[in-house]
């Protein structure tokens, strides 16, 4: 698994400026929004924002501070799931996932203890990643990324439910790509 592929990719499934009037998040460049190129210091025009930025922030804000690097030390594909899923919902929400389905996995804290959730991705839950890879063996990381995609098309239906301008986003969510 290579970190610049999944960052090439995601930005090339992103594509370049868009708009649209339905989108809360506003303006992006590269999937990256102008809260969060502003955020990284970025004062341009978005439909300006290089590519080689949208990477470097990619890498650092949704790979790095996560520590889906140190997922992907362990797992993966796990860890190419996360940070498609903080991508799209922000790392938080992805750390969480995983938290969450953790501690549904281990058997009322038999494997491990229960986790806080708090999407912060540190030495217990990779512990607990650790015991459920070494309990359940390697299919256990196949496990989890469904768990998370059922989690994350949840969410995307809920959002879809709930705000109705979000409905023009559904099927693209669903689809793993914008609409």
């Amino acid at each position: 698994m290579d970190v610049t592929q999944l960052i090439d990719d995601v930005i090339d499934r992103e594509g370049g400026y868009v708009d649209h009037p339905a989108d809360r998040g506003g303006a992006t460049r590269y999937g990256i929004t102008q809260a969060v190129a502003r955020a990284e210091g970025y004062t341009q025009a978005m439909r300006d924002l290089p590519r080689t930025l949208a990477a470097r922030i990619y890498r650092r804000r949704y790979w790095q501070i996560p520590n889906f690097d140190r997922v992907a030390t362990r797992a993966p594909t796990l860890a190419a799931e996360l940070f498609d899923t903080g991508v799209n919902m922000g790392p938080a929400v992805a750390a969480t996932f995983l938290q969450r389905v953790l501690n549904a996995l281990n058997r009322q804290q038999r494997d491990w203890p229960d986790l806080t959730v708090d999407a912060n991705i540190g030495p217990q839950t990779l512990a607990a990643l650790d015991a459920l890879l070494v309990t359940r063996g390697p299919a256990a990381e196949t496990v989890l990324v469904k768990a998370i995609n059922a989690l994350q098309g949840e969410r995307y239906l809920r959002l879809a439910e709930t705000r109705p301008a979000n409905e023009a986003f559904l099927y693209g969510w669903l689809a793993g790509r914008t609409a």
